[in-house]
């Protein structure tokens, strides 16, 4: 049996087998559910579907698809109900009549080929009716390529962002090297691209798949941080990545199990291949071959020559800055120790200096008087932070504008006048520098070696660069270990702040935070007005007091909202992980109500107007607006929107398939539905994604853990994240247990290295 018309609904869809439940509307303009084991059908499709009808206990008759094609309708009803559907945005029911109407069974050919002529019909412009046109072609060569690779088993969902990605491209991607999708899509690994090259015809053994596979794990290992591997963790790595991505093909070559001296040899002969053509590099330290990627080594070698390019010094009477110092702390009527007073020589001195310190140890207090310093020599002063949320900070604490290093750089999408680039570059680089005398950068335990690279690529010699941080935070979630790595370098000069001032002010979080750096017991008993323990005995019981914390408790206490107040977790998954605390604090915190519109994405997350939500990977392609106060006039536009931005949901909008955010520091986003699975819900994030902010409160659940994850340096961090007040829920003994913990996880770095590799070399 047969039924034609347009996909309404669909109703479920499951990604890991393709079952389906979808709604037809036929041309007699009845519905018929259907079912089937089916790839790349979505809303708004016209289709031809064959099959049986069945009876299901529960749902009664529905009907059974064996097969199905997409076609375009060829009646008036069929296809005014297409074009009223939804799938060309901006062309609703009384639309679709209107075109019907006028051009009847020739608008699909006036609409394609003609698209001009729409604009004859009322409410429709010439923008308009262009727009609609490229829309409509656009869905034709989707369908085509939905078709097409669901031939490769890919889900719809990643089907689509392959389109958006290539466009008609994707055919000879598919045909000469599926891998590629592996690296240019976020969320594709090699397991997904290699099923695909499979049934491309790509042998198991080819040497092009074993490339692959290294290129990939050079990359999966960035992705953890790490600049380079040992060479046997690569080639460990890339075995396991071969044997495991396809198991049943394996089993039946039965080459990789049986012949592991022949797999080794493969992978080390597609290594050499690799570094003769120059995709890799291979160094040597402490008698182990390492390996890195070309690019992120360069990078490493041109940040450290860079850095020290600006290391010159500046000869200034040490009377001459005493006396500018005396005149600092008269006028802002502060007294600065010897350090911090140091810090200020340094500066004045020195092309690039570090200041480090813990909480409470007069960072902020310093740099203020560095700006002061400066501002009486007239110079030109930029501050930046990694995050919109630390620059923010970093704005108020100074009463200087900061900003972030991404738009410090100016971030663009658009091509470069001064050259051919196009796509997502920096406008500042070197044939572009920065314009100004010194250059303060906050919170750089964040940087990574990328975005050092690129910063010191617009700086030129001669700017004072200052970089402040903690080295005992987490490093930055890109790849790199920048600031540490320029403290042990002992390269560059270095003023470590030590004494703490906000102990003495009465501080619990400050004086908890210096303990569990150091290795110490933290006191639990809750006689402090800003460091508090709640023990609990089940993770149901921590999660309920997370919940009463957030809508009862703390929002008074604190004096801000709860939803200002951070959940911070060491975990994504179990049941006080990010995704169950989510889930949680978004019933409690922003309930469903019909005056709030939604959107559910197929993993089953709800976006809500007014949820707190976070970006999770960096797009350097998604646009943002800033608006003035009343929403009326832009003040600026730029792209880029970066891992760990965090903002709230402004508006769902149906009409145009996009989500509104509004981010910390005032861009506002719209989210194509399809790029929705770069959000997720913020009540609750993990601890790694809280660097460089600051919170009036944070509250802690901390039951149970892995051991590797459960350590000093991830309490420390989380401590140091707040303002006025910790809140720990769970289990003393854990605290405890993270405290004596003190096993980071290795990150292999070596920008160490290269500065002292360039000293020798003469700098």
């Amino acid at each position: 049996m047969e039924i034609e018309g347009i996909v309404s609904k669909i109703i479920y869809r499951n990604d890991e087998n393709q079952y389906i439940v979808f709604v037809v509307e036929t041309s007699e303009g009845t519905d018929e559910t259907c079912v089937g084991y089916l790839s790349g059908l979505e809303e708004g499709m016209y289709v031809l579907a064959k099959g049986e009808y069945v009876s299901h206990p529960q749902y009664d008759m529905q009907f059974k698809v064996s097969e199905y094609q997409v076609k375009m309708p060829d009646d008036l009803v069929s296809m005014e109900r297409y074009l009223g559907s939804g799938a060309i945005k901006g062309v609703g029911e009384i639309m679709a009549k209107r075109i019907i109407k006028k051009f009847g069974k020739d608008t699909f050919r006036i609409i394609e080929e003609e698209p001009e002529r729409l604009a004859e019909i009322k409410g429709i412009s010439e923008r308009k009716a262009t727009e609609i046109g490229v829309q409509f072609i656009e869905k034709q060569e989707m369908r085509e390529a939905l078709m097409y690779l669901s031939e490769f088993g890919i889900s719809p969902t990643l089907a689509v962002k392959i389109f958006t990605e290539y466009g008609n491209r994707l055919y000879t991607v598919i045909k000469k090297n599926p891998y590629q999708i592996a690296e240019d899509i976020s969320g594709v690994g090699f397991k997904t691209a290699d099923a695909i090259a499979m049934k491309a015809g790509i042998g198991v053994l080819s040497d092009f798949r074993v490339r692959a596979a290294i290129i990939y794990t050079l990359n999966q290992a960035t992705g953890l941080g790490h600049i380079y591997l040992p060479k046997k963790l690569v080639i460990s790595w890339t075995k396991q990545l071969l044997e495991k991505s396809n198991d049943n093909r394996i089993e039946e070559i039965g080459y990789f199990d049986t012949d592991v001296a022949m797999e080794t040899e493969l992978v080390e002969t597609q290594l050499v291949n690799l570094h003769v053509e120059g995709k890799v590099v291979f160094r040597e330290l402490n008698g182990e071959e390492l390996v890195y990627g070309q690019s992120f080594y360069n990078k490493e070698r041109n940040t450290a020559r860079m850095l020290l390019e600006t290391k010159a010094t500046v000869n200034i009477p040490e009377d001459a800055l005493n006396r500018a110092i005396a005149s600092i702390e008269a006028r802002e009527r502060i007294e600065l120790d010897e350090l911090q007073k140091e810090a200020i020589r340094q500066a004045a001195r020195q092309g690039v200096l570090v200041i480090t310190g813990g909480p409470g140890t007069g960072k902020t207090t310093t740099i203020n008087a560095i700006i002061k310093y400066f501002e009486m020599e007239d110079a030109d002063i930029l501050l930046a932070a990694p995050t919109g949320r630390a620059a923010k900070r970093m704005t108020e604490a100074t009463g200087y504008k900061a900003q972030t290093i991404h738009r410090l750089l100016e971030l663009s999408g658009a091509v470069s006048e001064d050259s051919d680039i196009s796509g997502v570059h920096f406008e500042r680089n070197a044939a572009n520098p920065l314009d100004a005398d010194v250059i303060i950068i906050d919170e750089m335990s964040m940087v990574d070696l990328s975005l050092m690279h690129s910063l010191m690529l617009a700086i030129v010699p001669g700017t004072h660069l200052i970089l402040v941080g903690d080295e005992n935070q987490l490093p930055s979630v890109g790849a790199g270990n920048v600031l540490k790595d320029i403290i042990r370098s002992n390269c560059l000069p270095v003023v470590s702040l030590r004494r703490i001032f906000r102990q003495e002010e009465g501080s619990r979080i400050v004086e908890n935070a210096h303990k569990i750096n150091e290795g110490k017991p933290i006191v639990l008993d809750n006689k402090s007005k800003d460091f508090f323990f709640m023990p609990r005995n089940s993770t149901r019981d921590v999660s309920e007091e997370v919940s009463l914390l957030l809508t009862k408790k703390l929002p008074g206490y604190v004096g801000c909202k709860g939803t200002d107040i951070q959940v911070l977790t060491p975990m994504r998954n179990g049941d006080l992980g990010v995704s169950n605390l989510n889930i949680l604090l978004q019933k409690t915190l922003n309930p469903a109500n019909s005056r709030k519109k939604e959107k559910e994405l197929q993993n089953g997350t709800i976006f809500r107007e007014g949820d707190k939500v976070m970006q999770i990977r960096n797009n350097y392609k998604l646009e943002w607006t800033i608006y003035s106060d009343k929403g009326r006039f832009k003040i600026e536009e730029g792209v880029g929107v970066f891992n760990g931005d965090m903002g709230i949901v402004k508006e769902i909008d149906d009409y145009n398939e996009e989500v509104v955010v509004l981010f910390d520091d005032d861009k506002e986003v719209r989210y194509p539905y399809n790029l929705l699975d770069e959000l997720e819900l913020s009540y609750a994030i993990t601890i790694h994604k809280s660097q460089g902010s600051e919170y009036p409160a944070v509250v802690l659940p901390l039951f149970n853990g892995p051991k590797v994850l459960m350590n000093r340096n991830l309490l420390y961090t989380a401590v140091t994240r707040a303002k006025q007040c910790v809140v720990i829920v769970g289990s003393g003994h854990m605290v405890e247990s993270m405290i004596l913990n003190n096993d980071e996880q290795k990150r292999y770095s070596s920008l160490d290295i290269r500065l002292v590799e360039m000293l020798q070399e003469g700098f």
